[in-house]
């Protein structure tokens, strides 16, 4: 929800995006065609897309899943990391950006790696624990409606299997989650959140202040 790094000049935004932004092409026009929409402040930073491709090559993820996926710039990013076999499940409640997404990704020649589910996630991720998913994915990434976070981060981390990652964005939201003065319901989540994430057993993690705040949680237990 930041189209650069919270907290940095756009000086130095640009020095960053100079020397260590490797972006390809496919993604550069996501992000470049995203821009002209009227919610293009929900675009995440295109240094912290290359993170989330880093740490999928990283920890050969073959099975990802994302919870919002906007106009499918951090799901392309992902799939373009993964090995031929590897897939993303992507949940979006937007038919509109869900539409914009699935153009991109055949434009990128991914759509076949990249199953998009229509709807509210928490069906999504309900009817998936249902069927018997529980550790299935290898990496999973929540940046969707911040008063569900909670909700989303117990399932997600019940569908990863043990060593899987779990992404969380926005967890600085702004600097909100700093400031004892807004009490507004979505800050109240996402601190309600890390003070969650912070304190379980089940998890190792580490709060990675790039984009508006990228919460890593590697699922131990």
């Amino acid at each position: 929800m930041s189209p650069r790094t919270l907290g940095l000049s756009e000086t130095v935004s640009q020095y960053v995006r100079h020397v260590g932004l490797r972006e390809p092409d496919v993604l550069r026009s996501v992000r470049e065609d995203t821009l002209q929409l009227p919610g293009a402040h929900m675009q995440i930073a295109p240094e912290q897309g290359q993170l989330m491709a880093f740490l999928a090559r990283l920890t050969g993820a073959r099975n990802c899943l994302e919870i919002g996926t906007f106009t499918g710039y951090s799901a392309l990013a992902v799939a373009l990391a993964l090995p031929p076999e590897g897939r993303v499940l992507a949940c979006e409640i937007d038919a509109t950006y869900a539409a914009i997404a699935r153009q991109h990704w055949q434009r990128a020649g991914l759509a076949h790696k990249i199953d998009l589910k229509l709807g509210a996630a928490l069906d999504t991720l309900d009817t998936m624990l249902g069927d018997g998913l529980a550790e299935r994915f290898d990496m999973a990434f929540i940046d969707a409606d911040k008063e569900s976070v909670l909700a989303y981060y117990e399932r997600c981390l019940a569908l990863l299997k043990r060593g899987g990652l779990l992404l969380i964005d926005n967890t600085l939201w702004g600097g909100a989650v700093a400031d004892p003065a807004d009490r507004a319901p979505e800050t109240e989540a996402l601190r309600a959140l890390n003070s969650k994430v912070h304190a379980d057993p089940r998890v190792e993690m580490v709060l990675v202040p790039i984009g508006d705040g990228l919460t890593l949680a590697r699922r131990v237990g």
